[in-house]
């Protein structure tokens, strides 16, 4: 034969059959069926959870945040472990009116507001108290934790006497540039989180869902189904003959 016949034929392994590639998207498909028959609470409620976060940090009111700092010092001869001690006490009673009274004549913030704005944390190993002020505006922020600070130092030198210890301004608050809160990126991941927990408890309550995706069996001529797997006429089917031979043979057995 010569070489230009038997470059010509081509291998026999190499010619696929037509009816191939058919077959594999036809099974590709079925595939995606299932998974969508089965996982689409997650499809739903993950985006949608990420879309209501986002929308709410859109139509959000914005809160800003200002710091002021408050330092205790203790008097000549006196420990040092005590003003951080008392440095803590006196941020535990930030929300007290005795504190909060003249500031918020300051402010012109009712009473109760100004007290659920306003927030003291302090350091278990320095003399400090962070005054933080919670408000709308950045503006109203700063003037807020500043007011307090001020009323906070009045009402520490009205003890001081007795505490040795006595309160100092250490650092006034500046308007915030950016609001914190709310944030669109965090929210938008927490609505997502959201959606998934929602979406997964969905899974869970769904009639059959605690067969957990196994198998179930057709009654019509006993076909062996996946869940989820649609009833395919080219399933395997024990004839009645070899069932009724089977049923013959087990109770002979017994």
């Amino acid at each position: 034969m010569p070489d230009s016949e038997k470059q010509a034929s081509p291998a026999p392994s190499a010619v696929a059959s037509p009816s191939a590639a058919p077959a594999h998207a036809a099974h590709r498909s079925t595939l995606l069926r299932a998974a969508l028959r089965t996982w689409w609470p997650l499809l739903v409620a993950v985006p949608a959870g990420a879309v209501a976060g986002g929308g709410y940090a859109l139509v959000a009111t914005p809160q800003y945040q200002a710091d002021a700092y408050v330092m205790a010092v203790a008097d000549q001869g006196a420990d040092n472990a005590a003003a951080v001690s008392f440095a803590q006490a006196y941020g535990r009673v930030v929300a007290q009116p005795e504190v909060l009274a003249s500031a918020a004549v300051e402010t012109g913030v009712p009473l109760r507001q100004l007290a659920q704005q306003v927030q003291a944390q302090t350091s278990p190993d320095a003399p400090m108290i962070q005054i933080t002020g919670s408000a709308t505006s950045a503006r109203l922020a700063a003037k807020e934790a500043n007011a307090v600070a001020r009323s906070m130092v009045t009402f520490g030198d009205t003890t001081a006497k007795q505490t040795r210890v006595k309160l100092m301004a250490f650092a006034q608050a500046a308007a915030p540039a950016t609001a914190s809160s709310p944030s669109r990126s965090l929210d938008v991941a927490v609505g997502g989180a959201a959606g998934l927990l929602l979406g997964s408890l969905a899974l869970l309550v769904r009639p059959g869902a605690g067969a957990g995706g196994g198998t179930r069996l057709a009654r019509e001529g006993e076909t062996v189904v996946a869940a989820g797997e649609p009833l395919d006429a080219t399933a395997t089917t024990v004839p009645e003959q070899q069932r009724e031979t089977a049923g013959t043979g087990a109770g002979t057995g017994a």
